[in-house]
């Protein structure tokens, strides 16, 4: 029950990235725009399997990011999530149910010659069922520095964060995030994805810290529709063995 938990815990704070580029978890610079707004659905599938207990699980987030200003964006994001646990095959644990929702401010406050630079402050209410595992319990709060470099077809971004992981599961409180990605348009509407990072565990009994490695595409089906597709690896025991991830970004320009 605890190794569900804790993997429940883990997916849980992956959704703090709510502005980045599915597949992607590091976020970028760009802001909507004013009037200019995005909605996302977004799944995920996890496995992970350690000796005899195989532990499976997911979230389907929708994200609705909204266009205050053209530097400014603020968003709200409610995950559902589910674990389901099996020991030596046996049906051991099986969770399900909204998660914690999240609430972000994307502030961009430098933009020259293709670099930019944004402030990301946010904070988690606790509305999943923190007995079920489903939520942390007690509400938190993170802060992100988002740095992006566009040249030509290529984009670098940079993520440095911090996030105070308040909870009821004795889990370390005061983690930091590092990650790197890029993107690259080789054809027409077609960009490839690539992700690395890592976050300080939030397991006390883990010996490593997370870290990860996502490869994937974002297709653009129509001029305000996009359509995505990755996998996720785990790089280190903490982190989860593989993820399967899916999405899709609709975007809405109010009218004058």
């Amino acid at each position: 029950m605890f190794r569900s938990v804790s993997m429940i815990v883990i997916v849980m704070l992956w959704p703090c990235m709510v502005f980045a580029s599915h597949p992607l978890i590091t976020d970028d610079a760009e802001t909507q725009g004013k009037g200019r707004h995005q909605v996302e659905v977004n799944g995920q599938y996890d496995s992970d399997k350690e000796t005899d207990v195989k532990t499976m699980g997911g979230q389907a987030v929708t994200t609705l990011i909204l266009g205050m200003t053209d530097s400014v964006d603020l968003a709200v994001e409610l995950p559902y999530l589910w674990s389901e646990e099996k020991r030596k095959g046996v049906l051991d644990s099986n969770e399900q149910g909204i998660s914690d929702t999240a609430l972000d401010l994307k502030w961009r406050f430098f933009e020259k010659d293709g670099l930019s630079f944004a402030m990301k402050p946010g904070a988690s209410l606790p509305t999943g069922d923190e007995d079920k595992g489903l939520g942390a319990g007690k509400p938190g709060y993170h802060v992100f520095l988002i740095g992006t470099m566009e040249a030509s077809f290529w984009a670098f971004h940079a993520n440095l964060g911090y996030i105070r992981n308040e909870n009821r599961f004795d889990e370390e409180k005061d983690l930091w995030h590092a990650s790197l990605a890029m993107t690259c348009e080789l054809v027409r509407n077609l960009r490839l994805a690539g992700n690395v990072g890592m976050e300080r565990k939030s397991d006390k009994a883990a010996d490593r810290n997370p870290a990860f490695l996502i490869a994937g595409a974002i297709y653009s089906i129509a001029e305000n529709i996009d359509v995505d597709f990755g996998v996720k690896a785990g790089l280190t025991q903490s982190e989860t063995d593989y993820s399967l991830l899916a999405g899709l970004t609709y975007r809405i320009e109010e009218k004058k």
